[in-house]
């Protein structure tokens, strides 16, 4: 229990090596703490402490020579490294972190922990401090590639020329969902201040002939397309916001279209399971929360589609939900 408790100290510590990039610095080599003090502008005796700290947690290891080698835990805590997380880091520590602290707040008043703390909704708050939307594009990529990539590496979405994903983000999960079917033709829709990255990452992955960015507001209204998406979305918001989301799409929709709901499903037993955390994540930040499947099912209902399978990966952790679009 007391480990769990002083988890707050951990998670600033490993905020400290992804903020100051020690990992990236550790990647070409065993440093002493004064060498990493002074290209980091940072005190030696300080920085040595949360070292060796983080050496009893498997992020980094003691050399000869008072030097530090990063392991492979840490090296995800740089930039462009396999399973990378600093992206991750960066935004819950400047961001969520301060929001958990109202957390008894929330269960008192209903208002998300972000609001007390902030004045302002999180969505709000990224367009008046765009310097936190690097950190969210990050870790939305970082998500897919990592949790969500055992889902997509052997997922094919339903048939439609046209693939819309609503909110995507940098469209990481479009791209890898379309990479491999030059028949098929996308569009990333997410708030103007994200879609240069969503451009960015279509030209990356050679996919600008074939895939369009559109910023907006989806509870405004949706492009026209034969197949929506919606990957890790509708936990961002309540069952009430996800009534209209799903209201726009069904006015842009027309019937047979096909819609796919990727999410990590909330179970009902006592198994670990991400989802878990991730509920009290959207609980304290956005209001939002994590569902069970028949808890989607009767959600995507009230908007007319109708859940046709659902395709979990096999270590559990993320599934799609496939449904029709019914109209009346």
């Amino acid at each position: 229990m007391a480990e769990m408790l002083s988890g707050f100290a951990v998670s600033q510590a490993l905020y400290v090596v992804a903020k100051l990039d020690l990992a990236a610095k550790l990647l070409a080599g065993p440093r002493t703490p004064a060498e990493l003090a002074k290209e980091s502008d940072v005190l030696e005796d300080p920085l040595r402490r949360v070292l060796h700290t983080l050496s009893g947690v498997g992020v980094v290891t003691h050399r000869e020579g008072d030097r530090f080698a990063v392991t492979d835990l840490g090296a995800t805590l740089a930039g462009g490294t396999p399973g990378s997380l600093r992206g991750t880091a960066l935004l819950w520590m400047e961001t969520h972190y301060e929001a958990f602290g109202e957390l008894l707040g929330t269960l008192r008043t209903g208002s998300t922990g972000f609001a007390l703390r902030h004045g302002q909704e999180f969505v709000p708050y990224l367009r008046e401090h765009p310097e936190h939307l690097p950190g969210l594009t990050s870790a939305m990529a970082e998500l897919n590639g990592g949790p969500r990539q055992a889902l997509l590496a052997g997922y094919r979405l339903p048939e439609g020329e046209v693939v819309a994903d609503i909110g995507g983000a940098d469209g990481s999960v479009l791209a890898a969902l379309l990479a491999d079917d030059p028949r098929r033709r996308g569009i990333v829709m997410d708030l103007p201040e994200v879609v240069p990255a969503a451009t960015a990452r279509m030209s990356e992955a050679g996919l600008a002939g074939r895939v369009s960015t559109v910023g907006g507001d989806f509870f405004t209204g949706v492009p026209s397309a034969d197949v929506y998406l919606l990957s890790a979305v509708l936990h961002d918001w309540s069952d009430e916001d996800c009534v209209r989301l799903l209201g726009r799409i069904a006015e842009a929709a027309r019937p047979g279209a096909r819609l796919v709901v990727i999410e990590s499903l909330l179970p009902l037993d006592d198994e670990p399971h991400p989802s878990k955390l991730s509920d009290l994540i959207m609980l304290t930040m956005a209001g939002g929360r994590e569902r069970t499947g028949s808890e989607y099912t009767t959600l995507l209902g009230t908007a007319g589609f109708v859940v046709d399978r659902t395709v979990s990966a096999p270590a559990g952790g993320y599934s799609a939900i496939e449904a029709t679009f019914e109209a009346g």
